[in-house]
């Protein structure tokens, strides 16, 4: 039998007290939530946040994409690949720089946005609270990811 001493103790540990665990149950249903929409389009989640950024930035290194959505090379390429066989993006290496990798949209993959169009609406009540709650939340969460980049590059030298 455990005493009260030991409960306090171990209150850290307990996943009712976790951030990261609703972080992580919310994110893991939201992208299940994106399933259906998505299947019309046949992207995943991941893909379509790729093709949002598309979108909205033009053709860019793989480099500087994968900054933007946090995902590294050995993350990207596959996925990459599949847009491009989907017809949605081009891959291009320069021939004066073979390491880097340059990405954009083709025609299907522009008209693709017209019909990706209608995802946020679809998605509109996947989380229930007040318009308000939910741009507080967006926010916070902002916030701490910023704060997490920031920390990562504290300790990091320019070379």
């Amino acid at each position: 039998m455990t005493g009260e001493k030991e409960t306090t103790k171990y209150d850290c540990i307990r996943l009712g007290n976790q951030l990261c665990f609703p972080l992580y149950a919310c994110a893991k249903e939201i992208v299940r939530q994106y399933r259906g929409p998505l299947e019309k389009l046949n992207l995943t989640y991941t893909q379509y946040v790729v093709m949002m950024v598309f979108w909205e930035h033009g053709g860019m290194a793989e480099g500087e994409l994968g900054k933007i959505v946090h995902l590294d090379s050995g993350t990207l390429a596959p996925l990459l690949k599949r847009l491009e066989k989907a017809g949605y993006i081009n891959r291009v290496r320069p021939e004066n720089n073979e390491r880097k990798l340059f990405l954009s949209l083709t025609e299907a993959g522009e008209a693709l946005r017209e019909k990706a169009i209608h995802v946020p609406q679809a998605m509109a009540d996947c989380i229930n609270l007040p318009k308000e709650e939910l741009l507080q939340l967006k926010k916070l969460l902002d916030k701490a990811l910023v704060q997490m980049e920031s920390k990562q590059t504290e300790g990091a030298v320019n070379l």
